[in-house]
């Protein structure tokens, strides 16, 4: 994959994240590629719906499926800011992502690379290759500092 297309997938999904955070979301954002194209994109929106499943990741699956009219997107990768938690991690395998990239790991919340490793567990279905640290400290940084604003 060519660098400047891995630039851009990840600087959309960043710009999304920054969306979710003037929204007074926690800010993640995720964009689902196709064919070297976007075709969905979202960010966190759990608050504004009131739906605890409406995670970037999940949004932008749901997005994609509709926009490709399947619910397999065995030829997608999917860019998020933020490791998937366990609740994305299970809609990617079910998804049948191809790649996953993502930005900055989460040691609390995390299960890709960090908590239960979804992935690698006897029980999962389906394992995207997976790829980590993408634009890693803008995202790190961007829900710290989002946090931190909330405390004080």
């Amino acid at each position: 994959m060519a660098i400047d297309k891995a630039r851009t997938y990840m600087r959309q999904a960043l710009s999304l994240a920054h969306e979710a955070a003037a929204a007074g979301e926690v800010p993640v954002g995720a964009v689902v590629v196709h064919n070297s194209q976007i075709i969905a994109e979202a960010h966190n929106q759990p608050r504004a719906t009131g739906d605890p499943t409406a995670h970037a990741e999940i949004v932008a699956l749901r997005a994609a499926t509709a926009k490709l009219g399947t619910e397999k997107l065995m030829q997608c990768d999917l860019w998020v800011t933020l490791e998937p938690c366990t609740m994305c991690a299970g809609a990617i395998s079910h998804a049948r992502i191809k790649r996953l990239y993502y930005g900055a790991t989460d040691p609390k919340g995390g299960a890709v690379d960090s908590g239960v490793n979804f992935f690698a567990a006897a029980t999962c279905h389906h394992a995207p290759e997976v790829y980590a640290g993408f634009d890693e400290v803008e995202s790190a940084n961007l829900l710290r500092d989002f946090f931190k604003n909330r405390r004080y």
